[in-house]
Protein backbone atom coordinates (compact mmCIF):
# COMPACT_ATOMS: atom_id res chain seq x y z
CA UNK A 1 0.00 0.00 0.00
CA UNK A 2 2.63 2.36 0.71
CA UNK A 3 6.52 2.89 -0.94
CA UNK A 4 9.03 3.77 1.46
CA UNK A 5 11.74 4.68 0.40
CA UNK A 6 15.70 5.46 2.53
CA UNK A 7 16.26 8.84 2.54
CA UNK A 8 19.42 10.45 0.81
CA UNK A 9 21.82 11.24 3.47
CA UNK A 10 23.57 13.85 1.12
CA UNK A 11 21.42 15.70 2.20
CA UNK A 12 22.27 15.64 5.61
CA UNK A 13 25.03 17.93 5.71
CA UNK A 14 23.27 20.75 4.18
CA UNK A 15 20.51 20.42 6.74
CA UNK A 16 22.53 20.22 9.45
CA UNK A 17 24.62 23.62 8.21
CA UNK A 18 21.24 25.56 7.53
CA UNK A 19 20.20 24.58 11.43
CA UNK A 20 23.62 25.71 12.78
CA UNK A 21 23.26 29.26 10.73
CA UNK A 22 20.35 29.78 12.69
CA UNK A 23 21.05 32.74 15.23
CA UNK A 24 21.40 30.40 18.49
CA UNK A 25 24.94 28.39 19.54
CA UNK A 26 25.37 25.24 17.89
CA UNK A 27 23.33 21.98 19.14
CA UNK A 28 21.14 24.64 22.16
CA UNK A 29 18.07 23.29 20.74
CA UNK A 30 18.74 19.67 21.37
CA UNK A 31 16.76 16.88 20.15
CA UNK A 32 14.71 19.60 18.43
CA UNK A 33 17.41 19.98 15.75
CA UNK A 34 17.65 16.29 15.63
CA UNK A 35 13.93 16.22 15.11
CA UNK A 36 14.05 18.49 12.29
CA UNK A 37 16.79 17.05 10.20
CA UNK A 38 15.40 13.71 10.50
CA UNK A 39 11.54 15.26 9.02
CA UNK A 40 14.25 17.16 6.46
CA UNK A 41 15.56 13.72 5.81
CA UNK A 42 12.20 12.43 5.52
CA UNK A 43 10.64 14.68 3.22
CA UNK A 44 14.38 15.68 1.04
CA UNK A 45 13.52 18.93 1.34
CA UNK A 46 15.48 21.67 3.02
CA UNK A 47 11.83 23.13 4.04
CA UNK A 48 9.98 20.53 5.77
CA UNK A 49 6.45 21.26 6.86
CA UNK A 50 3.91 19.30 9.02
CA UNK A 51 0.33 19.31 7.53
CA UNK A 52 -2.68 18.75 8.71
CA UNK A 53 -1.01 16.03 11.56
CA UNK A 54 -3.52 13.19 12.40
CA UNK A 55 -3.53 10.90 15.98
CA UNK A 56 -5.33 7.50 15.25
CA UNK A 57 -6.32 5.81 18.60
CA UNK A 58 -6.87 2.21 17.80
CA UNK A 59 -8.90 0.79 20.66
CA UNK A 60 -9.92 -3.13 20.76
CA UNK A 61 -9.95 -6.24 23.87
CA UNK A 62 -7.40 -7.93 23.91
CA UNK A 63 -8.80 -11.65 25.36
CA UNK A 64 -6.28 -12.25 27.77
CA UNK A 65 -7.90 -9.77 30.19
CA UNK A 66 -10.88 -11.83 31.15
CA UNK A 67 -7.87 -14.16 32.69
CA UNK A 68 -7.43 -11.65 35.52
CA UNK A 69 -4.10 -9.61 34.24
CA UNK A 70 -5.75 -6.05 34.75
CA UNK A 71 -6.86 -4.98 38.14
CA UNK A 72 -9.94 -3.42 35.91
CA UNK A 73 -12.73 -5.37 33.90
CA UNK A 74 -12.64 -5.48 30.15
CA UNK A 75 -15.92 -3.20 30.04
CA UNK A 76 -13.33 -0.35 30.46
CA UNK A 77 -12.28 -0.19 27.24
CA UNK A 78 -15.68 1.03 26.09
CA UNK A 79 -15.70 3.28 28.94
CA UNK A 80 -12.53 4.85 27.54
CA UNK A 81 -13.60 5.07 24.24
CA UNK A 82 -16.87 6.59 25.05
CA UNK A 83 -14.29 8.99 27.31
CA UNK A 84 -12.69 10.46 24.02
CA UNK A 85 -15.91 10.23 21.96
CA UNK A 86 -17.25 12.95 24.88
CA UNK A 87 -13.42 14.82 24.58
CA UNK A 88 -12.54 14.28 28.28
CA UNK A 89 -9.39 12.15 27.82
CA UNK A 90 -5.87 13.62 27.88
CA UNK A 91 -5.56 12.95 24.47
CA UNK A 92 -8.60 15.44 23.64
CA UNK A 93 -6.91 18.16 25.02
CA UNK A 94 -3.91 17.73 23.30
CA UNK A 95 -5.22 17.44 20.14
CA UNK A 96 -7.17 20.65 20.55
CA UNK A 97 -4.72 22.33 22.01
CA UNK A 98 -2.07 21.68 18.84
CA UNK A 99 -4.77 21.59 16.09
CA UNK A 100 -4.52 17.99 15.65
CA UNK A 101 -7.23 15.41 13.96
CA UNK A 102 -7.77 13.40 16.50
CA UNK A 103 -9.88 9.77 14.89
CA UNK A 104 -10.67 6.59 17.29
CA UNK A 105 -10.72 3.56 15.43
CA UNK A 106 -12.77 0.44 16.85
CA UNK A 107 -10.59 -2.03 15.94
CA UNK A 108 -12.59 -4.49 17.76
CA UNK A 109 -14.25 -3.13 21.35
CA UNK A 110 -16.19 -5.86 22.88
CA UNK A 111 -19.22 -3.07 23.62
CA UNK A 112 -21.15 -1.35 21.63
CA UNK A 113 -20.06 2.28 20.57
CA UNK A 114 -22.23 4.82 18.85
CA UNK A 115 -21.97 6.19 15.73
CA UNK A 116 -19.81 9.66 16.36
CA UNK A 117 -17.66 11.69 14.12
CA UNK A 118 -14.70 11.00 15.78
CA UNK A 119 -15.19 7.48 15.57
CA UNK A 120 -14.28 4.90 12.53
CA UNK A 121 -15.34 1.66 12.74
CA UNK A 122 -12.71 -0.92 11.26
CA UNK A 123 -13.91 -4.01 14.04
CA UNK A 124 -12.34 -6.80 13.86
CA UNK A 125 -15.75 -8.28 15.91
CA UNK A 126 -15.67 -8.06 19.86
CA UNK A 127 -12.29 -8.79 20.78
CA UNK A 128 -9.59 -10.96 20.88
CA UNK A 129 -9.32 -14.62 22.21
CA UNK A 130 -7.50 -15.65 25.21
CA UNK A 131 -4.27 -16.88 24.36
CA UNK A 132 -4.49 -18.56 27.50
CA UNK A 133 -6.37 -20.71 25.82
CA UNK A 134 -5.78 -20.18 21.88
CA UNK A 135 -4.35 -18.24 19.74
CA UNK A 136 -5.65 -14.87 20.15
CA UNK A 137 -6.04 -14.94 16.17
CA UNK A 138 -6.48 -16.85 12.87
CA UNK A 139 -3.69 -15.45 10.73
CA UNK A 140 -6.54 -14.12 8.32
CA UNK A 141 -7.50 -12.28 11.24
CA UNK A 142 -4.16 -10.85 11.45
CA UNK A 143 -3.70 -9.92 8.31
CA UNK A 144 -6.80 -8.40 7.86
CA UNK A 145 -6.87 -6.31 10.92
CA UNK A 146 -3.11 -4.95 9.50
CA UNK A 147 -5.22 -4.35 5.97
CA UNK A 148 -7.63 -2.44 7.67
CA UNK A 149 -5.24 -0.23 9.77
CA UNK A 150 -3.42 0.82 6.99
CA UNK A 151 -6.31 1.63 4.98
CA UNK A 152 -6.66 4.29 8.06
CA UNK A 153 -2.72 5.79 7.14
CA UNK A 154 -3.71 6.13 3.85
CA UNK A 155 -7.14 7.98 3.78
CA UNK A 156 -5.87 10.66 6.29
CA UNK A 157 -2.42 10.82 3.52
CA UNK A 158 -5.07 11.70 0.81
CA UNK A 159 -6.67 14.22 3.38
CA UNK A 160 -3.31 15.98 3.04
CA UNK A 161 -1.76 15.02 6.28
CA UNK A 162 1.91 14.13 6.17
CA UNK A 163 2.33 13.43 10.25
CA UNK A 164 0.40 11.24 12.25
CA UNK A 165 0.75 9.75 15.26
CA UNK A 166 -0.90 6.32 17.28
CA UNK A 167 -2.15 5.45 20.01
CA UNK A 168 -4.19 3.06 21.53
CA UNK A 169 -6.59 1.64 24.23
CA UNK A 170 -7.56 -1.88 25.43
CA UNK A 171 -7.58 -3.58 28.74
CA UNK A 172 -4.92 -6.43 28.94
CA UNK A 173 -2.89 -4.60 26.56
CA UNK A 174 0.32 -4.59 28.51
CA UNK A 175 0.09 -8.50 28.68
CA UNK A 176 0.08 -8.94 24.76
CA UNK A 177 2.71 -6.56 24.09
CA UNK A 178 4.75 -8.39 26.90
CA UNK A 179 4.22 -11.46 25.68
CA UNK A 180 5.28 -10.59 22.03
CA UNK A 181 8.16 -9.08 23.17
CA UNK A 182 9.32 -11.86 24.92
CA UNK A 183 8.53 -14.60 21.64
CA UNK A 184 10.33 -11.83 19.25
CA UNK A 185 13.29 -10.72 20.92
CA UNK A 186 14.46 -13.60 23.25
CA UNK A 187 14.00 -11.24 26.54
CA UNK A 188 13.28 -13.13 29.30
CA UNK A 189 9.70 -12.82 30.00
CA UNK A 190 10.24 -11.32 33.52
CA UNK A 191 12.11 -7.90 31.91
CA UNK A 192 9.10 -7.53 29.58
CA UNK A 193 5.75 -7.76 32.23
CA UNK A 194 5.51 -4.41 33.92
CA UNK A 195 2.77 -3.21 36.40
CA UNK A 196 0.35 -1.89 33.49
CA UNK A 197 -2.21 -0.15 34.82
CA UNK A 198 -1.32 -0.22 38.60
CA UNK A 199 -0.75 -3.40 39.65
CA UNK A 200 0.44 -3.96 43.58
CA UNK A 201 3.43 -6.83 43.88
CA UNK A 202 0.63 -9.53 44.36
CA UNK A 203 -1.17 -8.79 40.91
CA UNK A 204 2.30 -8.48 38.83
CA UNK A 205 3.26 -12.04 40.49
CA UNK A 206 -0.18 -13.32 39.35
CA UNK A 207 0.17 -11.42 35.43
CA UNK A 208 3.37 -13.15 35.66
CA UNK A 209 2.80 -16.29 35.74
CA UNK A 210 -0.64 -16.39 33.71
CA UNK A 211 1.21 -15.32 31.06
CA UNK A 212 4.53 -17.64 32.01
CA UNK A 213 1.89 -20.18 31.27
CA UNK A 214 0.57 -18.43 27.99
CA UNK A 215 4.64 -18.67 26.67
CA UNK A 216 4.70 -22.18 27.20
CA UNK A 217 1.81 -23.51 25.47
CA UNK A 218 3.08 -21.36 21.98
CA UNK A 219 5.75 -22.80 19.94
CA UNK A 220 8.53 -20.35 18.88
CA UNK A 221 8.11 -19.05 15.64
CA UNK A 222 10.28 -16.67 14.31
CA UNK A 223 7.62 -15.23 11.11
CA UNK A 224 6.78 -11.71 13.41
CA UNK A 225 2.92 -11.77 11.80
CA UNK A 226 2.51 -15.90 13.23
CA UNK A 227 3.66 -14.58 16.84
CA UNK A 228 1.29 -11.38 16.28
Amino acid sequence: MFTINSTDKRLADVLQEKIDLKTKPVGALGQLERIVKQAGLIQQSLTPSLNKPHMLVFAGDHGIAKEGVSPYPQEVTQQMVLNFLHGGAAINVFCQQHKIELKVVNAGVAGGLPEHPLLIDASMGAGTKSFLQQPAMTLHQAEEAMQRGAEQVKYAAESGCNVIGFGEMGIGNTSSAALLMHKMTGIALAECVGRGTGLDEQGLLRKLAILQKAANQHEQSHNPLQTL
